[in-house]
């Protein structure tokens, strides 16, 4: 379980034992069906990249930006799991 630091909002990660999957999740692209994925606002994502790659974590396409408002992109932590990353522009 995580917690923000405020307090308000928590995140269950779990993971399933039984039965065993179909097929191997962790090289599925971003929208297949099905998919449970989490995104976190960062403050900034080059950054957070840089720091996260040297955990383990890897970039799944490329950073895009979105009109004016955000850049967003994945990655994909060492177990496969799927995480987005957006930062707000213009703050």
């Amino acid at each position: 379980m995580m917690v923000n630091p405020d307090g308000y909002s928590r995140l269950e990660i779990s993971r399933f034992l039984t039965p065993h999957p179909v097929t191997d999740h962790r090289n599925a692209p971003v929208n297949a069906l099905g998919y449970l994925r989490v995104m976190f606002t960062v403050e900034d994502i080059d950054d957070t990249l840089i720091r996260l790659k040297k955990l383990g974590a890897h970039l799944v396409g490329e950073v895009v930006q979105y009109e004016d408002s955000y850049r967003l992109c994945y990655i994909r932590g060492p177990e496969g799991l799927l995480i987005g990353l957006a930062q707000e522009l213009g703050k």
